[in-house]
């Protein structure tokens, strides 16, 4: 009997360091809130056509961000009547918002209206917020979530146009693009489906795990303990903790094999936590991807999910 209880007394003690050494989950419902807004503000659009071509017509338009100042955005609309599908871009941290104007293009030959937003370290004082600001990570972080927000407000623009089919809208999003839509594939089901491009599954697999030379450049050069917090901070907004919660939005993740900022293992992970329906390739290809069976399998991808012409 006393053997017994001691075994009962290990296994409980044992059970308890594994609990204390195991990462805690997010709680989608905490996570959820950090991007709440007010969907009733009005948007209010400017619209100014810039270009007709074969498929559609290329718009330069703005609305207005909750977090202050202008969104400018390309619009992209096909020639024709709706119900249209609806895609939402984001393109990559060092791209802008015109990135992604050629796929756009060939979409509206498909019957697909485009939105292509810029980012808030694109836009003139005081409108601009710093990212990747080392030294003041909360800073950091509400860029990151404002950012999201203004995403989200993107998708109350399409969703706004009586020629847009609601039932049909996706998402394709490119290195910090993919991040912002592993974060809406879990907080905002307007999604039917989400195209992630390169996305790494949390900071840290950049700036204190890649071998790439200019991180590790930059790792040596800022005050020890700076990124260790900095990371800390911005621990809440990791990919990561979203892509396990996408169920039931179909993904589509898009990986290069010859990633130069982080490795296949951070890829294996956060594939790995993606929630099924999902469908994960690679390509002979860096972080831009841009082998071109990349852009041809996500059109092919999408025009099954969003019934597409």
């Amino acid at each position: 009997m006393k053997l017994m209880r001691l075994l009962v007394r290990f296994l409980l003690l044992s059970f308890s360091a594994m609990a204390a050494a195991a990462p805690a989950e997010h709680d989608l419902s905490k996570l959820a809130h950090v991007f709440d807004y007010d969907s009733h503000q009005p948007l209010n659009i400017q619209d100014k056509t810039l270009k007709a071509f074969g498929c559609g017509v290329i718009h330069d338009i703005t609305y207005t961000s909750p977090s202050g100042g202008l969104v400018s955005a390309y619009q992209i609309v096909p020639t024709g009547k709706g119900p249209f599908a609806a895609v939402l871009f984001g393109h990559w941290g060092n791209g802008t918002r015109g990135e992604f104007i050629p796929e756009a293009k060939a979409y509206a030959c498909a019957g697909v209206i485009s939105v292509l937003p810029d980012y808030r370290w694109e836009r003139p004082r005081p409108w601009y917020s710093e990212v990747d600001d080392f030294a003041h990570p909360d800073s950091d972080r509400k860029t990151r979530v404002a950012t999201v927000i203004e995403m989200r407000r993107a998708l109350d623009l399409l969703l706004s146009r009586t020629d847009v089919d609601p039932n049909r809208v996706g998402y394709v999003g490119h290195s910090f693009g993919a991040q912002w839509g592993a974060i809406l594939a879990a907080v905002d089901r307007r999604l039917k489906a989400a195209v992630l491009m390169a996305g790494v599954a949390e900071e840290a697999d950049l700036l204190l795990r890649s071998d790439n030379p200019r991180l590790v450049e930059l790792r040596t050069s800022l005050p020890k303990g700076q990124l260790e917090t900095y990371l800390n901070v911005l621990d809440d907004v990791n990919a990561i903790n979203y892509i396990r919660f996408a169920q039931p939005t179909p993904l589509l993740l898009q990986f290069a094999n010859f990633e130069q900022y982080f490795d296949r293992a951070s890829m294996e992970r956060y594939a790995a936590a993606a929630t099924e329906p999902k469908t994960v390739l690679f390509y002979d290809s860096a972080h831009d991807l841009n082998d071109p069976q990349a852009s041809k399998d996500r059109f092919e991808w999408l025009a099954k999910r969003l019934v597409l012409r």
